[in-house]
């Protein structure tokens, strides 16, 4: 994995270069000298963040609003617990 740094001068003339070193690793980003930023491709990002989807990027879904809800009135049907907890014998 290769490591690259811009400035964000740098950046801003040429964010197409830094997208293209981003494919090779990490870019870093900064201003005055300090790291500010880093530029991951979305692959390398969702590897870091494990992939999980939080309930409110979810509901954010383009289209969500055609989700089928149930009409007021129907019952949501849970079925029966089978595996009951035991109480522990410590005996």
């Amino acid at each position: 994995m290769t490591i690259t740094t811009f400035s964000s001068r740098q950046f801003n003339q040429d964010a197409s270069k830094a997208k293209k070193a981003a494919q090779s690793g990490p870019v870093f980003i900064t201003d005055r000298g300090r790291p500010a930023h880093v530029l991951l491709t979305f692959d390398e990002y969702k590897k870091i963040t494990g992939g999980r989807t939080k309930i409110a990027d979810l509901l954010a879904m383009p289209g969500i609003e055609d989700a089928s809800v149930p009409l007021e009135g129907t019952e949501l049907e849970i079925p029966p617990l089978r595996d009951l907890a035991q109480p522990a014998n410590f005996s």
